[in-house]
């Protein structure tokens, strides 16, 4: 059975490292060679760009961290779970649903959906 909790802690653990180090080994931990990362404004495939893909959102939103909204679900190699994206300990102002893709326990696609955008984010 997969530990959908666990994934997704995981997962936005990876988000929110902002030592770049950390921040690739953690990857390379969690995803397959190969993974693919997609939502409406960005997409990566392989390790050197998601990577980019994550340096660009701490760039973009200085200070914000990702944080689990409501309870992570999953059956077989397949996680849903929703995210908010804000200030620390404040009510994020960008929320999302990800659906993830696992092979052999490690992310092999993950596709977004952004549930909640203010204008000029």
């Amino acid at each position: 059975m997969t530990d959908a909790t666990s994934i997704a802690t995981r997962y936005l653990a990876l988000w929110n490292e902002t030592n770049a180090d950390r921040r690739r080994a953690l990857l390379a931990d969690l995803w397959t060679e190969n993974g693919t990362y997609i939502d409406p404004l960005m997409q990566g495939s392989g390790h050197n760009q998601i990577d980019a893909l994550i340096s660009a959102v701490h760039e973009r939103f200085p200070g914000f961290r990702f944080t689990l909204v409501g309870q992570p679900d999953g059956h077989g190699s397949n996680v849903r779970f929703s995210w908010q994206l804000g200030p620390e300990g404040a009510d994020g102002p960008i929320k999302g649903t990800d659906f993830a893709t696992l092979d052999n326990g490690r992310l092999k696609e993950v596709v977004g959906f952004l549930d909640q955008v203010p204008t000029g984010a």
